[in-house]
């Protein structure tokens, strides 16, 4: 639809740029957080509507369900336990928030925390939503390299003490520390107690993303950072979007009161989707714990594929590590490749990618850097993906010299 009427005159300044008319998903589609859909548990969830529906459905006459600024009841004492349980987290219900997932989460606590020109450090690789909203408040980010482990503590504490030696105070440290998004790395448990032991130091708190811990191999994870704080100073959120369905929308913040009234007074939305928080307690009280081993089992084995098969296409050209959990694969290409540009003539072959250094506050060192995410597409669909990724990159940057184990003749 057009319109002959100029709006463009009326748009505040400091407008985000206009988004791009969706044209669908690529033919082999390696980006955003989208999960495997054979994994939905969809018959289960519509037992679940009907059982919910039948059993409390006039409740959705009123806003909230009559339960409250903070979600569902029911879900949030699911949490409860789930957090106890899985994370070492040890909360009430009413530390809990629901929100319309963990966007909405990032949101309410920057809102909360943030003014313009203030700093805060996070991970030099990390979630594109979270430094794509820190720039759009004019705060200052301040990225921490990481290693096979994470945020590097050494690195961690020479920054705070020179913040603090030119009178700068972050507002806080934020880390996604079980399976790193996009690394898939696991912060270990002692260095988790370093990054409260220099929380505690500085003044700092922790601002924890936890939105991928449930998808980890091996199913045993470090206690929660929120866990191990003996003096509070950690912002905890979570969301049922990799573990469930990210079409829900439904995610939470663990929270102590204090920051949690001051967060509910910024949630002007009437509350998070009701619907969708009555499904999910009905579906995840009985079945979660065994959907759960069910999905990371089916991620693995794509995971599997898709290092296979870049093996094969890039040989040495193609470096990462093996994940932990998750659905990311964070991939370097030699330094010549500019994922930027290899993003642009990808997609024209039908391949979309997330180049480097729209997930990293270093944009030098991620150029050569990509994250596949391997949930959605099927094996097959990795396998061609990853074959025409090859060709195109043989073809702009020259690397790799070697495509399937077959030297490309040069031109």
């Amino acid at each position: 639809m057009t319109s002959s009427f100029d709006f463009a005159p009326l748009f505040p300044p400091g407008l985000p740029a206009p988004t791009a008319r969706w044209m669908g998903l690529a033919k082999y589609s390696f980006v955003g957080g989208n999960n495997d859909s054979e994994q939905v548990p969809v018959d289960r969830l519509i037992e679940a509507v009907d059982a919910v529906l039948r059993r409390e459905g006039r409740s959705l006459a009123t806003y909230g369900l009559a339960h409250g600024p903070q979600g569902y009841l029911p879900l949030r004492e699911f949490l409860v336990t789930k957090l106890r349980r899985d994370a070492g987290i040890v909360c009430t219900v009413d530390d809990l928030l629901i929100v319309s997932g963990s966007l909405q989460a990032l949101d309410l606590v920057n809102h909360t925390l943030l003014a313009r020109g203030d700093t805060v450090i996070v991970e030099q690789e990390t979630y594109q939503g979270s430094l794509n909203r820190l720039t759009r408040l004019g705060v200052s980010t301040i990225g921490i390299p990481l290693d096979e482990d994470g945020m590097r503590m050494d690195a961690l504490a020479t920054t705070l003490a020179d913040l603090k030696s030119r009178g700068i105070r972050p507002k806080y440290i934020y880390t996604i520390p079980t399976v790193q998004n996009p690394t898939g790395s696991i912060m270990p448990e002692s260095r988790r107690a370093e990054l409260l032991r220099l929380s505690a130091e500085y003044g700092v708190p922790v601002f924890e993303d936890d939105c991928y811990a449930d998808l980890v191999w091996s199913g045993q994870r470090p206690p929660a950072i929120h866990a191990m704080s003996p003096r509070g100073g950690v912002i905890h959120i979570g969301s049922f979007s990799k573990s469930i369905a990210p079409a829900l929308r439904v995610g939470f913040i663990v929270a102590p009161w204090e920051l949690m009234s001051r967060m509910l007074s910024l949630k002007t939305d009437a509350g998070s989707g009701a619907l969708e928080q009555m499904v999910l307690a009905e579906y995840c009280k009985p079945h979660f714990t065994s959907h759960v081993p069910a999905l990371t089992k089916a991620l693995r084995t794509k995971l599997d594929t898709l290092m296979e098969a870049l093996n094969e296409q890039f040989g040495t050209a193609a470096e990462f590590e093996e994940p932990k959990g998750g659905i990311f694969l964070w991939v370097k290409l030699p330094d010549q490749v500019d994922t930027l540009k290899l993003y642009q003539a990808a997609l024209a072959a039908g391949v979309s990618i997330n180049p480097g250094p729209e997930w990293s506050t270093n944009k030098r060192h991620s150029s050569p850097r990509l994250r596949l995410c391997f949930a959605s597409p099927t094996h097959q669909q990795i396998r061609e993906g990853v074959a025409v990724l090859a060709e195109v990159c043989r073809r702009e940057f020259g690397v790799p010299s070697r495509s399937a184990n077959v030297e490309k003749a040069r031109a």
